[in-house]
């Protein structure tokens, strides 16, 4: 069974580390998401992460500096705070991408971080009270090192895919240009005993990030 998840909590075993992705409120139109036939759950993320990189409605808070700046230092300060290790990240104008090793329990981390991003947010855009992020958050449990190395490039290459930049490294809201010098940011030191399982996202994974 494909593991990409909707709604948090789920069932993480502690020292695992998550591909997470968030993305702002009314950036996927609920007429349109799920999308039809897209009954697999690791399908319907690549349908919903290509829309969100090539639509050209709804939100685009994140494409304004001053946001993306605020969520950036949030996403840092959650590092300091010893709630994840940060193993890569990507800010677009609509969504964002993480791979983090949670140290708290991924709701109460994500809320957190959601949280704290949403207020400074919107206080840059002159709004209260209003929804910044989707409740929503997507998250797959990481299976092995040679995965975590594919999404990892998955996810610094994402500006670079959507046009954003002829080099991944080039871009300003990315681990690709501010990779965390850090040991932790290795799967291997994190949990040596992991071994992949299964085929369902695993297989889809195969395909997207290579």
């Amino acid at each position: 069974m494909p593991e990409f998840q909707r709604r948090l909590p789920h069932h993480h075993p502690e020292g695992k580390w998550l591909f997470v992705t968030c993305h702002l409120h009314g950036s996927l139109p609920q007429a349109k998401y799920p999308p039809p036939g897209k009954l697999n759950s690791g399908a319907a993320f690549v349908w919903m992460d290509r829309h969100l990189d090539t639509t050209g409605s709804g939100p685009m808070h994140l494409g304004q500096e001053p946001v993306a700046q605020a969520v950036a230092d949030s996403l840092r300060r959650g590092v300091v705070l010893g709630h994840y290790v940060l193993g890569a990240w990507t800010i677009m104008s609509n969504h964002m991408h993480l791979l983090l090793l949670p140290k708290a329990p991924p709701s109460r981390l994500l809320q957190s971080l959601k949280g704290a991003s949403a207020r400074e947010a919107n206080r840059i855009l002159g709004r209260t009270g209003e929804r910044f992020w989707q409740a929503e958050s997507y998250d797959h449990r990481v299976r092995d090192q040679e995965e975590w190395k594919r999404i990892r490039t998955y996810i610094e290459e994402n500006p670079l895919k959507a046009g954003l930049v002829r080099s991944a490294a080039d871009y300003r809201w990315s681990s690709a240009s501010q990779r965390l010098e850090s040991d932790e940011t290795s799967l291997v030191a994190a949990d040596t005993s992991v071994r992949a399982t299964g085929s369902g996202f695993s297989t889809l994974s195969n395909k997207v990030y290579e």
